[in-house]
């Protein structure tokens, strides 16, 4: 209850109005009496803005760490894929049959004049095994040129060479997951055995981190020579050379995709004896459209779920105005007695809807330092870059004082219309 000076000299109440301070501070005697009930008030609030902060900032962070990971492959890139197979109607997917060769990709280097790199791949899960220890990996079969079209290299040791490509040889180059997997107590591992799919393998060389690319680890890797790939653990199931998934073809910059992308298809059909209205039997991708499609479908489902922890605002924004008018009904006799003493209309209007928008506010400011700890919290446990949205963050200060404001409008007006002669009655 708030305290009612009787001399009129001195009295807040007086006809002449009160002060901005000192309607705050009576906002706060109130809240302060009832504390408890305005803590628990104030939990929607908290939720609320604390959730539409760490979400969003969250979002942000995941999404620049995606574009991070996908701009170090290079944006530069067309990957090449082969076709898919059908069964029933029913489309196997792609690289679900043979229709790439190591020899287009060969063609290509040579008459692709605005190409700059290109590298065939072919991929398989496989078992690892060193000792006692073995992982389940992406075995990949590549030619030289693969760390420069990926933009990854060995950190330590080498990858292979001329030599090794031509002769098929047995030796292969881990990235730091399979390292860490086979050899969690040995620093270098550097000239050890390991078998893949029962051939023994030594190793040339550890690759360097380059992360996650979404949900792939790109550290999770083993990389051996094409020829050794495809004659030892696939097998070459191709009648015009050695079949390869997929062919990598980097150019100078961006702006040249789409020259190399006109190049390759005219390539490849000729190569493949396709004539028009025939369907390619590959499919080009593109890194830019990749990141492109990405960081549109991130930022629709951080929009998403932001928009679902905006819900906690309304519940907080119900819960303050339910408290107010319970409120209004606890304190109608001194209501009735501040009127009488002078107050006016505006004046009681006033000290109620204070009462919201300090609940508001002070509920919005814990949020926001919640929202920025779960944020910091997040992006460390889980190594994405700590971003702070300062848009959410201006978004969740405007929110919460408009939230007090409209929840307190109705309470407020009640109170302010209250009949004093009424009020005083009251038990």
């Amino acid at each position: 209850m708030v305290s009612i000076a009787h001399n009129s000299a001195s009295n807040p109440l007086s006809s002449q109005g009160i002060s901005r301070l000192e309607i705050a501070s009576m906002a706060l005697d109130a809240l302060w009496s009832n504390k408890l009930r305005s803590s628990l008030t104030m939990l929607g609030v908290i939720i609320g803005i604390g959730s539409v902060i760490s979400l969003t900032s969250i979002g942000e962070g995941i999404q620049k760490s995606t574009e991070d990971s996908i701009r170090g492959l290079g944006t530069d890139v067309l990957q090449v894929m082969a076709g898919s197979a059908e069964s029933g109607g029913i489309s196997q997917g792609q690289g679900s049959v043979t229709t790439l060769t190591w020899e287009d990709a060969q063609a290509i280097e040579e008459q692709a004049p605005s190409a700059t790199v290109v590298s065939a791949y072919l991929q398989q899960q496989a078992q690892i095994v060193y000792g006692e220890n073995n992982t389940s990996t992406t075995v990949y079969g590549t030619d030289l040129a693969h760390p420069e079209a990926r933009n990854t290299f060995p950190e330590s040791g080498r990858f292979f060479n001329d030599e090794e490509l031509a002769i098929a040889s047995s030796v292969a180059v881990i990235a730091p997951t399979v390292q860490k997997n086979l050899f969690p107590n040995q620093a270098n591992p550097i000239g050890e055995n390991i078998r893949i799919q029962g051939e023994i393998y030594k190793i040339i060389g550890i690759m360097e981190v380059k992360g996650s690319q979404g949900p792939q680890d790109r550290d999770d890797a083993v990389y051996i020579p094409l020829t050794s790939m495809s004659a030892r653990i696939i097998g070459n199931n191709s009648l015009m050379g050695v079949a390869v998934n997929g062919i990598y073809i980097k150019g100078e910059d961006e702006s040249q995709l789409d020259t190399i992308r006109f190049q390759v298809e005219n390539i490849l059909r000729l190569r493949h004896g396709i004539i028009s209205p025939e369907e390619d039997d590959f499919r080009i991708t593109n890194q830019a459209d990749i990141l492109e499609t990405l960081t549109t479908i991130l930022g629709l489902l951080t929009t998403l779920i932001v928009a679902i922890a905006a819900i906690s605002l309304v519940v907080g924004g119900i819960g303050i105005a339910n408290i107010m008018l319970v409120s209004v009904v606890e304190r109608t006799r001194e209501i009735g007695i501040r009127k009488a003493l002078g107050a006016t209309e505006r004046d009681v209007l006033s000290q109620f809807l204070a009462e919201s928008i300090v609940i508001s506010v002070i509920g919005g400011g814990i949020g926001i330092v919640l929202g920025v700890g779960v944020t910091f919290i997040s992006a460390t446990a889980f190594g994405f870059p700590f971003i702070l949205s300062t848009t959410a963050i201006g978004a969740g200060v405007g929110l919460s004082t408009s939230v007090g404001l409209i929840a307190g409008v109705i309470p407020a007006r009640n109170a302010a219309q209250l009949d004093p002669i009424v009020a005083l009655r009251s038990d």
